[in-house]
């Protein structure tokens, strides 16, 4: 039992020791590309803007059931803005009766 923390105890005070060492990369970096592979990159871009370009904008609705639907209900009138402002406001005065 004593074994098992100590091992425990380690393995705590082990974690911040460990997350403190220097990253080692190991790896070597990729090779840097060739002037001629730039340029074929280069030129498979332009290729592809040009292309995205020659596709058409959908201008039709994708809705598949957009037949199945009846008509949006339409929108009642909006009360005129006369009517709304020619009505005179209540206001209070005097005093409150308790």
């Amino acid at each position: 039992m004593k074994l098992f923390r100590l091992a425990a105890v380690l393995a705590v005070l082990a974690g911040p020791a460990y997350a403190q060492l220097p990253n080692i990369n190991l790896m070597q970096d990729a090779p840097s590309k060739t002037p001629e592979e730039k340029a074929a990159e280069a030129e498979r871009d332009k290729a592809y803007k040009e292309t995205l370009k020659k596709i058409p904008d959908s201008k039709a609705s994708s809705d598949p059931w957009g037949g199945m639907r009846a008509d949006p209900p339409k929108q009642p009138a909006a009360p005129k803005a006369s009517a709304a402002t020619s009505a005179p406001k209540k206001t209070k005065s005097g005093t409150a009766a308790n």
